[in-house]
Parts: structure tokens; C-alpha cells; sequence
């Protein structure tokens, strides 16, 4: 939430995201979809993409064939905003298999060390580089325990491992564990309850042609979903369009901002009806942006609007030659 003013807010001259069509929300949309175990998240991303006519269609954390829950799609203009989903928390419900029995009260005490700050390898089939990273676990519980299977739940930093966190804790306990099943049950504000599968987003296709778009529209969601996890910063209608074109955000443009900026830290730039803009790197913390006339704010790295949606009220130095 925006809770700090910089200067008066007006009602912004754009459309509010909630308001959005669903022929604009095909064009600039996200569906979460309920991922089944075997394909891979590539082959369900490709198969919505088909089923909703998009231009483009792209997944926001890659799940393994086996894995099922929680696959955000972004579709057509929607994908450029994807990779905010790197910087919310995901959770995720699994079966750990232990490899030998262990006394319910050690168990415990493992789950707690790994709780918080800790290093892990990605596993060998990972696509990524193997080595050592730092992931934030912000909680770590045991559901259920029957035999040597042990039901938990795990609230994380994205990009955390699961595999590798059970058989890192395999290897604390001296008996050895693996991940037997897993389910993700969360991507940074999108929940399992919002989840639909490609069967369920058919059916709602079909009876959008016929006429009623009622379940399609209850499916697709605008891609400002995926920056509420980021803080976020409001600016000026007369600011929109020159971020569209690659300009990073001048501080007199700032109208409204959220406390707890960190000079370095991810910032969304939203429009004051709440249309994302941008993504980019704080340049100053909240304090300073308040407190400055000048100077840039926000390093714009993905540009997030269509250029054109917000009238040009800026000119270049070709304009004055």
C-alpha cells in the first residue's frame, strides 16, 4: 500500500486493472494454472498459450514434470512482467522419504536449523550453474509423520530447491532423505484456491465464444498481481509515457511512494490507477526520494505498458533540432 505522499494524487487519467475487459485481458493477462504431474511447465505454457489464442505466453517458475500446483502464465504484453515473481516467497507442501527411522523430537530440531538463512547446491539435473547460493527459508513444519515419510510444508525464498533441502536434511539427520512428492501451493500472491487446470480454461474459452465470459473472466487476472509482493512507487500521468520509452524515472515524477525503499531494491512503477509501468532498481531509499527535488529515482531495467497508452507529454533532443 502507497503511504506516503510526495505531492498531491489526482485520480490518474488511466484504467483500473480490475476494470480491464477480457479481450484485454487476453492481450495483457495472467491465468494460474493447476500444473499435473508429467509435463513439464514449457509443454503446459505452450498448451494455455494455444487454448487462449495468445500472441506470446510465458511461466513464472519453472516446476519439474513430476511437481504439480501453482504455474503462473503470463500472456501476450503479461510476460515482460514474469520475472517479478523472483522477488515474492513461494510455498509448497511435499513428502519427504527418510532413509532410516529418526526419533520425532530430532526431527524437529533439524526442521529448525534449516530454518532461515541457508546454503544449497541446485541438484545435478538443474539447468542452472551447480553451485553454492544462499536461500531464505521463512518457515518450515511438519505436517503429518507416517513411518518413515514425513508430510511438511515450507514457506521460502524463490529459487530455493526443494529436492536439495531434503536431501540436505537427509544428510543432517545421518540417515539420509529424499523428496518423494511435492506440490506448490503458492507463487507470491497467487494461491492454489485461484488455480485452475487446462481443461477448466478450455471449457471457459468455449463458452466465451458462445457468449458467456463469465468463467473465462474469473480465470484471467491482470499482470499487476504479480507486483504486489514489490514496493511499489506512483507517478505522474505526464511521466507515463517516457518510462515506455526506456527513461528512467526523474523524481519530480514521483507522486506517491511506499515506505521501506531500499537504495538497490526492486521498485514497481504504477500509475495512479494503479497500472504497472515499469520494474527497476530504487536509486534512493524512500526517506531521500521524499526529501529531494531532483535527480533520478528509479533505474528502469522492464518496461511494463504498451508505449502510446499514456499520451507523450516529453521531448527529446530530436524534438528540438
Amino acid at each position: 500500500m502507497l503511504i506516503k505522499a510526495k505531492r498531491a494524487i489526482d485520480s490518474g487519467t488511466g484504467k483500473k486493472p480490475h476494470e480491464r475487459t477480457v479481450e484485454e485481458l487476453l492481450q495483457d493477462g495472467v491465468v494460474v494454472l493447476d500444473k499435473p504431474s508429467g509435463p513439464t511447465s514449457h509443454q503446459i505454457t505452450s498448451w494455455a498459450g494455444d487454448i487462449l489464442g495468445a500472441s506470446k505466453s510465458a511461466h513464472g517458475g519453472t516446476l519439474d514434470p513430476r511437481v504439480t500446483g501453482v504455474l503462473p502464465v503470463g500472456i501476450g504484453n503479461a510476460v515482460r512482467a514474469m520475472d517479478a515473481l523472483h522477488y515474492g516467497t513461494k510455498a509448497y507442501v511435499g513428502v519427504m522419504k527418510m532413509h532410516g527411522n529418526v526419533d520425532l523430537k530430532r526431527l524437529q530440531e533439524v526442521f529448525k536449523e534449516f530454518t532461515g538463512e541457508i546454503l544449497q547446491t541446485p541438484p545435478m539435473r538443474s539447468a542452472v550453474k551447480r553451485e553454492r547460493r544462499s536461500r531464505t527459508i521463512e518457515s518450515l513444519n511438519i505436517l503429518e509423520i507416517s513411518g518413515r515419510d514425513v508430510l511438511f510444508k515450507v514457506d521460502c525464498e524463490a529459487g530455493t530447491y526443494i529436492r536439495s533441502l531434503c536431501v540436505d536434511i537427509g544428510d543432517a539427520l545421518a540417515t539420509g532423505a529424499h523428496l518423494q512428492d511435492l506440490r506448490r501451493t503458492r507463487a507470491g500472491s497467487l494461491t492454489e484456491d485461484q488455480a485452475v487446470t487446462l481443461h477448466d480454461l478450455k471449457d471457459a474459452v468455449t463458452d466465451h465464444k458462445g457468449g458467456n465470459s463469465v468463467p473465462l473472466r474469473k480465470m484471467l487476472h491482470p499482470k499487476e498481481v504479480l507486483l504486489e509482493q514489490i514496493p511499489k512507487i506512483q507517478i505522474k500521468d505526464s511521466a507515463v509515457d517516457a518510462i515506455c520509452h526506456g527513461a528512467n524515472l526523474a523524481v519530480p515524477g514521483v507522486v506517491a511512494l511506499d515506505e521501506g525503499i531500499e537504495k538497490g531494491g526492486a521498485v514497481a512503477v504504477m500509475t495512479l490507477s494503479g497500472e504497472g509501468v515499469g520494474l527497476g532498481t530504487a536509486l534512493m531509499d524512500s526517506e531521500e526520494i521524499m526529501k529531494r527535488a531532483e535527480g533520478f529515482a528509479v533505474s528502469v531495467s522492464r518496461v511494463l505498458m504498451l508505449r502510446g497508452t499514456y499520451a507523450r507529454m516529453w521531448t527529446s533532443s530530436a524534438d528540438k533540432t
